[in-house]
């Protein structure tokens, strides 16, 4: 069971070789603004996909440098919660 944890937090779950939630954000936002283009203003399509693709390969890229930004960003938004301060005080005080 020990090599099971260890195996997961070594390798990160990717998605074509990218991080698993810069590769789902990119995706999920590019596709739509893709077919939106298309129907409204009648874009060629080659275009986003010339874009998905660069943008893959950066995310690849960094991706290979840093295999942990998908927890680094779960992380963030998790932390970045504004609190309610029980006395006055400046800035957010993580208190009881």
């Amino acid at each position: 069971m020990r090599e099971m944890i260890l195996k997961a937090v070594a390798n990160p779950p990717k998605i074509l070789w990218g991080p698993f939630l810069p590769t789902l954000i990119n995706l999920a936002l590019q596709f739509p603004l893709m077919f939106m283009s298309i129907g409204v203003l009648k874009i060629n399509p080659i275009f986003f996909l010339a874009s998905i693709v660069l943008v893959h390969v950066a995310i690849v890229l960094y991706g290979s440098k840093e295999p942990h930004i998908s927890a680094m960003i779960q992380a963030y938004g998790q932390t970045y919660r504004k609190t309610n301060n029980l006395y006055k005080v400046k800035g957010n005080k993580f208190e009881p």
